[in-house]
């Protein structure tokens, strides 16, 4: 396969929101590279990661800091900016802007007053943790970073502990063991989880396990790096009869047997057969 040559003439204008390394700069993609080596400016979270970036592929260009602090007094003019054609590119210090980074507002007013809105996909940690964890990725909630004091931590784990999908989180190093150690309280211990690190460079690491085991994890100790703690899903708990009943009546209070068993069957992970017999008796007994 040739690698594609780069597009000639200008850049269109609009905002891309461009993905960068999240560690080794060798993943940053062609597409991205155009779009830095043709845009008028450069957005960042921090204009010295962004230099440092823009320096190793020979790039001299506009910088802004544009960050949670910065973002209210620099948005009018970049959206000025936007309306006059020019081309503004996005980025955050490490990977895909808007995940855990400045942007949203961005983005939404960028839109609101008809500027093109452009992703230029590439590395983000979540989806490399979630492809190495050895977990399941049909369906996941990504949740950023909980909060820093155990008490507010836990409620917010205990509000994702009936999810039934795979959790990930950021988690600074110093932080690690005690969100770790809250888990396990919260969510279960026995759940199986990873902890990967580094995601990218020299160092990479990805320790696997269920969250006790993880919580006392000696190659956990202070580590320093980015963190991604994925969690895996809860086991489904199997339905009572009574769990049954409840469903199948509130069903039939809506449509008739055969589809109450059927939206029952999927509810409950069920064979519909026997709950289209139970349903029928339900539906004799009123």
């Amino acid at each position: 396969m040739q690698i594609p040559p780069a597009p000639e003439g200008e850049l269109a204008p609009g905002l891309y929101v461009v993905s960068t390394p999240i560690g080794n700069l060798r993943d940053l993609t062609f597409r991205a590279l155009d779009v830095l080596t043709r845009c008028d400016l450069v957005l960042a979270e921090d204009t010295r990661v962004a230099g440092k970036l823009l320096s190793a592929y020979g790039l001299k260009k506009k910088v802004i800091r544009y960050d949670d602090h910065a973002g209210e007094a620099a948005r009018p003019r970049i959206l000025i900016d936007l309306k006059e054609g020019k081309r503004v590119a996005l980025i955050s210090d490490a990977g895909t802007p808007l995940v855990s980074d400045p942007g949203f507002k961005l983005t939404k007013e960028a839109a609101h007053f008809g500027a093109a809105v452009i992703p230029v996909p590439g590395a983000s940690a979540p989806l490399a943790a979630l492809a190495i964890a050895g977990l399941p990725t049909d369906r996941f909630l990504f949740s950023g970073f909980l909060p820093q004091k155990s008490a507010a931590r836990r409620t917010a784990l205990e509000e994702l502990g009936g999810v039934r999908a795979t959790l990930v989180f950021f988690e600074s190093g110093p932080r690690l063991r005690a969100s770790l150690g809250d888990m396990a309280a919260v969510l279960g211990g026995e759940r199986e989880a990873a902890v990967a690190r580094e995601l990218t460079k020299l160092y990479e690491t990805c320790i696997r396990g269920s969250l006790a085991e993880l919580a006392v994890h000696p190659k956990l100790d202070g580590p320093k790096g980015e963190i991604v703690v994925v969690v895996g899903p809860g086991r489904e708990e199997e339905a009572t009869a009574d769990d049954v009943d409840r469903a199948l009546t509130e069903a039939l209070t809506r449509m008739g047997p055969s589809e109450a068993a059927a939206e029952t069957a999927k509810a409950l992970g069920l064979p519909r057969r026997a709950l289209y017999r139970r349903a029928l008796e339900l539906k004799g007994a009123e």
